[in-house]
């Protein structure tokens, strides 16, 4: 069946922080410039916000910039910060607390706020439909569609009811050809498509490899006399230790909740490591126990982090398009904040698409400005300014990295004379399991630890039964041949979801069985995997977790 198409001036892929600031940022500038644009955003998830997930304590710098009136018009972030305690963790039972003279400046939250990013999402997607863009959720790109010359076109969302064999069901729908001048690309952490283009352009030619991390995180209803509205806690050391780079969280939100997650550095080499279970034992630490004894979880999801920062940014422009925000991995991992910079980097890109147009009403070719326009703003010289943060920790280690960052950035602001790099990608740091501890995990207790299945239930993930795997094998061989043997298929462990399973029949043969009806698209599998075997794509639009206020 023939795809039907639609035009638009713009077409964004992904109502997140950076999409939707580009969309309304558009908007504003069409009015002030008194043009007429057409300006679409697709997202594949079932609402605006329902696979946003993030810690999240949030710098109102782009926010105060894309609407300097954003209280008036009735948006409340969350709670302030209403005091930073960071703790290095010694053992289950040990913590010190780091005066807040030694703790590095970029660490400090004066200012902030604890907020869901997804209901911050949902008020940006109001504001921008106000503004005339047209949202579309529930409606996954799942293809780059290209020129003849090679410069991007558009995208085309997936085809709705295709069973497991790629045969059309009775509810067939097949998906919409979306065309622009210009396709932003805001799909979060190792967007399936902006992976594609980074390696089709070749735009992170002379980068640092992109760095990462797995985020997990949990929402707690706590007792009302343990609730310190905007206390932010965060953690280094302990349950991680020697076995992976990290840190955890614990934030104070609004209505007697707490946000509380593990971050784990996906440079680990353990293949026994379980982000998962390392974050379950975390939780009975006294540090974390004293809130939640009492408490009840009431929601659960994990999401990939890119972490790379400034070494390890493309080239974001490609004739046609651009990508923005953590597709292009603006997080700046000094400040474990992302949210601010990804909405600049989509604001950049707004302001230079609308300069474009002026002069134009048909093709505008590779917006090669808009890389002068993001160098000259502040984004830039924030992640800059911590470019040896991440890079310091990988080659130092915990205590001798931290040191080196308060030092960095107390003393000479980010200024010195030198750019430390990491150019070993995260997956090949696994090392093979034979060269490595066993790890033994408690078996949780299901009122402070839980297990994966139960706590998948709390994302609300939800697949269409029978359509295709979204979790391709480059070469169905290797996890029982290759991964096995070699390092015990860490697939098992590293997924937070149970998605990977190596199951065994009556006869002892051994089969690879991916559950993708429990994925929660954190990506993990498409960063770690060491044989690089993993490619996660897009499943049938609306699929996936739903966040309530992740």
């Amino acid at each position: 069946m023939e795809r039907e198409a639609m035009e638009f001036d713009v077409v964004i892929v992904g109502a997140g922080p950076a999409g939707l600031s580009a969309a309304c940022r558009l908007m504003q500038q069409a009015q002030a410039n008194q043009q007429e644009l057409m300006v679409c955003v697709v997202e594949k998830g079932s609402e605006v916000g329902a696979h946003i997930l993030s810690g999240a304590v949030f710098e109102p710098r782009a926010l105060n910039e894309l609407f300097p009136d954003w209280q008036e018009m009735g948006l409340t972030l969350g709670e302030q910060v209403s005091g930073d305690e960071i703790y290095l963790f010694k053992d289950e039972h040990k913590a010190t607390k780091i005066p807040n003279a030694f703790v590095p400046a970029t660490m400090h939250n004066e200012g902030n706020y604890v907020i869901s990013v997804g209901n911050l999402s949902r008020w940006l997607a109001e504001q921008a439909e106000s503004l005339g863009v047209e949202i579309f959720p529930g409606f996954a790109a799942a293809e780059i569609l290209y020129h003849a010359d090679g410069s991007v076109k558009g995208i085309a969302t997936g085809d709705m009811g295709v069973d497991e064999q790629g045969a059309p069901k009775d509810s067939y729908m097949p998906g919409m050809e979306l065309h622009a001048k210009q396709t932003l690309f805001a799909e979060g952490c190792r967007g399936h498509l902006g992976k594609e283009l980074i390696a089709k352009f070749d735009l992170d030619k002379g980068a640092d490899p992109q760095h990462y991390g797995i985020g997990i995180k949990e929402l707690w209803d706590i007792e009302p006399s343990k609730h310190q509205p905007g206390l932010v806690i965060h953690g280094a050391g302990w349950p991680l230790g020697k076995n992976a780079p990290g840190g955890s969280f614990l934030y104070h939100a609004e209505n007697n909740q707490v946000v509380l997650g593990l971050i784990t550095d996906l440079s680990y080499s353990n293949p026994h490591l379980s982000p998962f279970d390392e974050m379950q034992r975390m939780k009975h630490h006294p540090v974390f126990k004293q809130y939640l004894e009492g408490g009840k979880r009431v929601s659960y999801g994990a999401r990939a982090i890119t972490k790379g920062g400034f070494n390890s940014l493309p080239k974001m422009t490609f004739p046609g398009g651009m990508v923005i925000g953590c597709d292009a991995g603006t997080l700046n991992f000094a400040k474990i904040k992302g949210t601010h910079t990804a909405m600049k980097s989509g604001m950049v890109a707004a302001e230079t698409i609308a300069e474009a147009l002026k002069g134009d009403t048909h093709g505008i070719g590779e917006l090669t400005q808009y890389q002068d326009n993001f160098n000259a703003s502040w984004v830039n010289d924030e992640l800059q300014r911590t470019r040896n943060f991440g890079p310091a920790m990988h080659k130092f280690g915990m205590t001798l990295g931290g040191a080196f960052n308060y030092l960095d950035q107390n003393w000479f602001k980010g200024k010195l004379p030198f750019t430390l790099h990491d150019r070993n990608p995260d997956y090949a740091q696994m090392k093979p399991a034979a060269e490595c501890a066993k790890i033994t995990y408690p078996k949780p207790d299901g009122i402070l630890s839980f297990d994966k299945l139960s706590s998948v239930f709390l994302s609300n993930t939800n697949h269409e039964e029978n359509q295709p795997c979204h979790l391709k094998l480059k070469d169905p061989a290797i996890p029982l041949e290759r991964n096995l043997p070699l390092y015990d298929e860490p697939a098992q462990r590293y997924c937070p979801a149970g998605v990977y399973e190596i199951v065994e029949d009556e006869h002892g043969s051994k089969k690879f069985q991916i559950n993708s009806q429990n994925c929660v698209h954190c990506k993990t599998c498409d960063i770690k995997d060491p044989s690089q075997n993993i490619t996660w794509v897009t499943p049938e639009g609306a699929g996936g977790p739903n966040y309530p206020n992740m």
